[in-house]
C-alpha cells in the first residue's frame, strides 16, 4: 500500500513513522510511505500558502492553488485524497478497514483556520476527523490514520489475527487479557483461562468483552 502525505510539517512525523511496526512495514515492503512539503508548491518567495478569508474573520485559510497542483501531481486514477479535517467523518476502526481497500492514500493535512472550501468541494474524495477537538494542524492525525490503517495491511502484524480479535475490530472492547504468573501478589488468573476448555475460554471471552463494553462504552453497543 502506497501512502502520501501532503503537510507543512514534515519534520513532526519523524519519529512516529520511523519506529516499532511502522518501520518495520516499510522495510518488508508493506508499506510505502513519502512525505512532501506543501510549500514546494508555493511560487512566490516566500512560500507563501495561506491569506486571509474573504468576508473577514480572525486566522488564516490554506489556499486552494498550492494544493490543488499537489495532488494534481502526486495522485492517479487510483488515488483517494483525504483531508485531515475537524469537520471530517469520525475515525473509526471500520473506517480504517475502509482504507485499506484504496491502493493510495493521499492524506492532506490542515493548519490555520482550515482549507478553501473549493478545495473540498472539488478535490477531497474524503474527510477524516480522529476527535471532537482541534489540534494545532493536521499532522498528529495523519499519523493515527497512517498507524491504523497500516496495521491492517495483511503481513504487517505477523499474525492477521491479532487485528481481528482487537478493541473495535468486533463492535467491542477487548477481553480482559492475563499472562504469567498465574497469581502475583495474591491477585489470581481466572480458572476458566487455566482450563485447557477452548469452548469455554471463548464464552468467558465474549461475555467479558460485552460486560466491559457495557460498563466503559455502552454507546457501542447502540
Amino acid at each position: 500500500m502506497k501512502i502520501d502525505v501532503l503537510t507543512l510539517f514534515p519534520a513532526m512525523f519523524a519519529g512516529p513513522l520511523d519506529e516499532s511496526i511502522i518501520k518495520r512495514a516499510r522495510q518488508a515492503g508493506l508499506l510505502e510511505l513519502q512525505l512532501w512539503n506543501l510549500r514546494d508548491w508555493a511560487h512566490d518567495r516566500h512560500k507563501t500558502v495561506d491569506d486571509r478569508p474573504f468576508g473577514g474573520g480572525p486566522g488564516m485559510l490554506l489556499k486552494p492553488e498550492p494544493i490543488f497542483e499537489a495532488v494534481e501531481q502526486l495522485a492517479t486514477e487510483q488515488t483517494h485524497v483525504v483531508l485531515m479535517s475537524p469537520s471530517g467523518r469520525a475515525f473509526s476502526q471500520a473506517i480504517a478497514l475502509e482504507m485499506t481497500q484504496h491502493k493510495h492514500l493521499l492524506l492532506v493535512t490542515g493548519h490555520y483556520e482550515g482549507f478553501d472550501e473549493r478545495i473540498r468541494e472539488h478535490l477531497a474524495d474524503d474527510e477524516l476527523s480522529i476527535g471532537d477537538y482541534v489540534l494545532t494542524n493536521g499532522a498528529l492525525p495523519a499519523m493515527v490514520v497512517i498507524d491504523t490503517v497500516a496495521r491492517l495491511i495483511p503481513g504487517v502484524l505477523g499474525h492477521d489475527e491479532s487485528a481481528a480479535e482487537e478493541s473495535f475490530s468486533t463492535g467491542l472492547l477487548e477481553y480482559p487479557h492475563y499472562t504469567r504468573p498465574a497469581e502475583f501478589r495474591g491477585m489470581k488468573v481466572p480458572e476458566v483461562l487455566l482450563s485447557g476448555n477452548h469452548a469455554e475460554i471463548a464464552k468467558w471471552r465474549g461475555e467479558q468483552a460485552h460486560l466491559r463494553t457495557q460498563l466503559r462504552r455502552p454507546d457501542l453497543l447502540k
